[in-house]
């Protein structure tokens, strides 16, 4: 007997009980969908948040602060820490780090250059639109490379103050478009601690999109973000002035992995958490894929029930079919060829199932990727919130029908090594 026979008679058993298989593939079927959604929500975050790493930040700075150990000695204790003079901490517990840490930093090697994150919270800014909030503005030093609607990114080897503005900024603040922002001047208002409003201008030399993972209303260069901060600064004592609760530091874009940690490590004996962009990135991932295996977890337990209802199917066709089976052996039909016969109806179970869920699933995808495009997620540029590539849907498909298969085994064994006399006698 042909393949193509064998492929025949196989789907000629799957009509004969078609309740027992349509049940089957319909499980079968929500297990794939389940799988494919669930893995499509996780490729979909994974490459937005690829694809726009860079607007978190430069690839070559690490966030600095002091060792967990130091800034909560005595924490993993009901005991209260003891006194150390040396530790400045903020009204929120933070221990702050000084000139003189940055000095330490500096001198690191593999460091090329250290700034504070500094803290400050402006009035209002002003173009010819009129006053509006500031509320976030951040710090990118480093190499950074962040996605624009127009004009550059800031310069922070500049002496200039520079500031990169959100679009949300471009209309409100009176202008066409964002190219016609570039290159203006505006105004940034900041109280001092002496509850002095003051001043300053900079210069707009690029707009961001808006970012579902940076959600910063500006980025200011160094000079423009120390002119706040000593701003902010006037009036405060000088015990208070110059406490920084994180440093940022740069690095060759050269160095290895081995490297960033031997450098991680340095910084770490003297006294100091370093954090990279890909840290930063691989927390986030790490949380993305948790919740893809809790939630695939949910179809590979349907698969589980699937492939009992695939052996108990081919299990009952095998009963059913036992003459049948005699007749074939008889007619010099060999054990390989009747096991390959049930094992195809098993893969045949595997793939209707497998394939008609991730069809529906690509169905609801592009469903969903539409109504959350023209809706909530109208202001993300970028962002499809379920994507199938071909490999995860091959993957997927193979995945299941390779289950199929095994599930299959023991009823195809067991209709294999049946004995043609005692089978035509069979009732």
């Amino acid at each position: 007997m042909k393949f193509v026979d064998l492929l025949q008679t196989a789907r000629g058993g799957m009509k004969r009980s078609r309740a027992r298989t349509f049940l089957t593939i319909t499980a079968i079927f929500i297990g794939a969908m389940t799988i494919t959604l669930t893995n499509g929500i996780g490729t979909g975050a994974k490459s937005y948040l690829t694809r726009q790493s860079s607007d978190l930040g430069a690839k070559n700075v690490m966030q600095i602060t002091p060792n967990a150990s130091a800034a909560t000695s005595g924490s993993n204790s009901e005991e209260p820490a003891a006194y150390n003079p040396k530790l400045k901490t903020s009204s929120s517990g933070m221990t702050l780090m000084s000139d003189k840490d940055l000095t330490t930093i500096k001198a690191t090697p593999d460091i090329t250059g250290a700034a504070p994150a500094y803290v400050f919270a402006p009035d209002y800014i002003m173009g010819k639109g009129g006053k509006y909030q500031l509320t976030n503005v951040g710090e990118q030093p480093g190499d950074y490379t962040g996605t624009l609607v127009a004009g550059k990114n800031v310069d922070n080897s500049s002496n200039q103050s520079q500031i990169v503005l959100s679009d949300n900024y471009v209309s409100d603040m009176g202008y066409g478009n964002a190219q016609a922002l570039v290159g203006e001047q505006v105004t940034i208002a900041i109280t001092d601690a002496s509850g002095q409003q003051q001043t300053i201008a900079a210069t707009v030399v690029g707009v961001q999109p808006k970012f579902l993972i940076n959600n910063d209303d500006a980025t200011a260069n160094l000079t423009l973000a120390k002119q706040l901060y000593d701003t902010q600064s006037v009036g405060l004592p000088q015990a208070s002035k110059d406490q920084y609760s994180m440093i940022f530091a740069t690095f060759p874009s050269s160095l290895t992995n081995a490297q960033i940690t031997n450098l991680k490590n340095s910084l770490k004996s003297a006294g100091y958490s370093a954090e990279t962009l890909q840290d930063a990135e691989n927390t986030v991932f790490t949380a993305i894929n948790a919740v893809i295996i809790v939630l695939d977890t949910f179809g590979a337990i349907t698969l589980l029930a699937a492939s009992f209802g695939i052996i108990n199917t081919l299990y009952m066709s095998v009963q059913e079919r036992t003459k049948e089976i005699g007749l074939m052996k008889a007619l010099g039909m060999s054990r390989s060829k009747i096991f390959t016969l049930f094992s195809i109806e098993a893969l045949l179970m595997g793939f209707w199932g497998s394939a008609l869920g991730v069809l529906f699933a690509s169905i609801i995808g592009k469903l969903v990727n539409t109504v959350a495009k023209n809706g909530f997620l109208k202001d993300i540029p970028g962002l499809t919130l379920l994507t199938f590539p071909l490999s995860t849907i091959i993957a997927v498909i193979l995945g299941i029908m390779s289950l199929a298969f095994l599930a299959g085994t023991l009823p195809a064994l067991r209709a294999s090594r049946k004995n043609p006399i005692e089978a035509l006698r069979y009732e």
